[in-house]
């Protein structure tokens, strides 16, 4: 297993993986696939260039089947976001998800941020045990996506570093 930081020039590859993740699992991130699909390339090519965030992708055996993005939080001054996270079906439960979250927190301590918020669906049992195996711990708020998903409720979780 591999994981890099993408750059700008990665742009096709992160977007496939998005549409992937999006087609695979609708109900677990706040944008749909109509509104990714829909970005340009260019916007796909600058939030890659973002000085301010990174994402990860995972390759194993030449394969993308991973992708997370770590960026600041809106609002939470000393806070970074671990957003997007996903993998590929056939690769959950080997290891590849732990590797992509270090990378999002190793990349947040090195930008000098205090801990890491995420946000996870309440009905999502086998997410919730990941993260809090990984040390995250529920914060108390809770809240819904955006709309035409505003039945999914889900809940911050943090971990300090």
């Amino acid at each position: 297993m591999r994981i890099e930081q993408a750059r700008a020039e990665d742009s096709e590859r992160v977007r496939a993986l998005r549409l992937g993740a999006l087609r695979d699992a609708p109900d677990a991130f706040a944008a749909t696939f109509a509104e990714d699909e829909a970005l340009s390339p260019a916007v796909w090519r600058e939030r890659l260039a973002s000085p301010s965030q990174a994402t990860f992708v995972a390759t194993v055996e030449g394969a993308d089947v991973g992708l997370v993005v770590g960026s600041p939080y809106a609002g939470r001054a000393g806070c970074a976001g671990l957003f997007a996270m996903w993998v590929a079906p056939g690769r959950r439960g080997t290891g590849v998800a732990d590797a992509l979250v270090r990378a999002v927190v190793d990349w947040a301590r090195t930008a000098g941020h205090a801990r890491v918020l995420l946000d996870v669906a309440d009905d999502n049992a086998r997410a919730i045990e990941f993260y809090a195996r990984m040390g995250f711990v529920p914060t108390g708020r809770v809240g819904t996506l955006p709309a035409p998903r505003e039945h999914v409720r889900e809940h911050e979780r943090v971990l300090e570093l």
